[in-house]
Formats: C-alpha cells, structure tokens, sequence
C-alpha cells in the first residue's frame, strides 16, 4: 500500500511541501471513465461499505441480504455526502489560492491542481450516483444541498473551514486504509473509486495543513478563540445533516425489505444509522492522531476543553 504523507513540523513558508504535492499529484493523475469506471456497473451481490463502518453486523435480526442491502444505502449516502462536502472545500482552496497569486507561484500551483481535483471528485460521485440509482428503487431522497451547506461553511472563518477540511480528509484516509481496501468482499467497483479518492486525498490533507497552519499563525488570539466556537458550529452542522439522512435512509431501507419489522427492531435499524453515520463523518476524523495533534498544535488548553464538551454527546 502506498503511504500518505504526513506533515510534522513544517515551516510558516514550505515550497519545497507545496512542490512534493505537485509532483505526487502529477505522477498520480487519473481520469473518471479511463481508470476508474471504465464502462463498469454495480454489482449489488456484493457490498458497498465494509462492516467497520457500516456497522450492520451489530444488527443481528437482518439476514444476510438485508445487511447488504443497508450496505448498498449506506454507500450511496457515503458517496451523496463526499460530494456534498467537497463543494465547500473545492471553492474554499481556490479562494484560498487568491492569496498566492502574486507570491509563491509553487503554492498556487498546488492549490489549483487541489481545487481541479475536487471539482474531479465531485464529478465522480456524481455518475456514483446515476450508477447506483439505475439499480435500487426508486425512493431514495437526501436532505441537504450541496451549494446551501457549502453558502453556510463557507461564512465562516478560514480557520475553521480549514480545520474541518481537515478532519474530513484525515478520516477519508482512515476509512479506505484501515476499512476499505483490506475488506475483498466489497464491491470492486466501489472499491476502486474509493481507492482513486484516497489517492487524491493523501495530498490534499499536507496542503489543508499547510494553509492552516499559516491561517493560524496570523490570527491574533480573539480571532482564533471565535475560530474554535465556528469549528464547533461546523461539526455540530455536519451532526445535524447526517442525522436527518439517518432518517429518510432508515425509512427507504425499512420500504426495501420484503418483510415488517417490529417497532423496536425499527428504532434500532435507525438508531444504528446515526451511529455509523456519527463514526463515519465525526468521530474517525476527530479519533485521528494526527489531527489530534494539530487541533491540540493550534488551541489553548481551555479552548480544547470546549471542544471535547461539544463532541462528547456526539463521541458517545
């Protein structure tokens, strides 16, 4: 497996960062339908989403079928919402490379191959969705736009923008190294896609670092005492969203089934939604190391402790 960089005590000014993501992202170009799909459709005998963060073995009344028929929902949210947030994150990186265009011409670079590879990403799950769509019935919904959710980040500072976009691309590395790619049963298909996304995503994170980091070290305290409450904000929006999806997927799941299922049962299918939804968009991101490291890096000791009081309902 190839290894993600991993940024550990880079200087206010890098070029020499900027320019190692250039060269990877070069050397790692890859087109939609030339290597990813390649004329491919789903096979729905297999698995979307490995157990680890499904976690639809944890139900143990669903048969067989069913459990992979709540993986197939669940991916098709999971490719719905990379889609959703990389509209915020592809126009904050080219908004962001405003600030190098008459400087570092590295780091300009860098930042717009970043944005033209999310506006790529996005793109993909775009198509995801029309492959996924032509085999499961009709029914499927989801509740937020993209473009509103990226209007709200987006008002936010940079700070924060940057410290969610993150999150959100640490934990896209920890799903796919540590779930999706050692898991053979998935769909190789969905497997393949989420292997180029990861691939992308291995440099965007140094980048995401990199810009944070130099955010940070102009802020004056009061500025960053704000960032953190609008970080906050951000992850409980993040809450809200994939908690209303945990809804309307546990009532399109629920009209799948050949069967009824008795209101307990139902509560649980829903209430094991939100869980896995919860650990896929939140939790593995804030459990990663590394940006345990960086958020601890970039806030005092009391802002940290508002933070952890924020996540705990969510953590638990």
């Amino acid at each position: 497996m190839n290894t993600c960089i991993e940024m550990t005590n880079v200087p206010r000014t890098d070029t020499a960062s900027y320019a190692r993501c250039i060269k990877a992202s070069k050397k790692g170009a890859w087109e939609i339908d030339r290597d990813v799909l390649r004329g491919r459709e789903f096979c729905f005998d297999h698995k979307f989403l490995p157990d680890g963060l499904s976690k639809v073995d944890e139900l143990t009344f669903l048969t067989g079928a069913e459990r992979r028929a709540l993986s197939h929902v669940q991916g098709r949210t999971y490719a719905y919402l990379f889609g959703l947030v990389e509209r915020f994150i592809g126009a904050k990186v080219l908004d962001q490379s405003r600030e190098h265009w008459l400087g570092d011409q590295v780091a300009l670079e860098a930042l717009v191959r970043f944005g033209s590879e999310e506006i790529k990403h996005q793109e993909l799950f775009r198509r995801v969705e029309e492959l996924i769509a032509r085999g499961m019935p009709d029914g499927y919904s989801t509740v937020a736009d993209p473009n509103d959710v990226a209007r709200v980040v987006l008002s936010k500072s940079t700070w924060a923008v940057l410290a969610l976009t993150c999150h959100i691309e640490l934990f896209v590395q920890s799903h796919y190294e540590h779930s999706i790619d050692p898991d053979d049963s998935l769909s190789p298909l969905f497997k393949d896609i989420f292997s180029f996304h990861w691939r992308d995503e291995c440099q965007h994170v140094v980048l995401d670092e990199l810009e944070w980091r130099r955010v940070h070290e102009r802020m004056t305290p009061q500025q960053r005492d704000v960032a953190v409450d609008e970080l906050i904000g951000l992850v409980g929006a993040v809450d809200g969203i994939v908690r209303g999806q945990a809804a309307v997927d546990t009532a399109y799941f629920l009209k799948l089934c050949s069967r009824d299922f008795t209101g307990g049962e139902q509560r649980a299918i829903h209430d094991l939604i939100v869980k896995a939804y919860r650990w896929q968009y939140i939790v593995t991101g804030v459990q990663h190391r590394h940006f345990g490291r960086l958020l601890t890096r970039f806030t005092t000791p009391e802002q940290m402790q508002r933070i952890q009081h924020a996540l705990a309902p969510i953590m638990n």
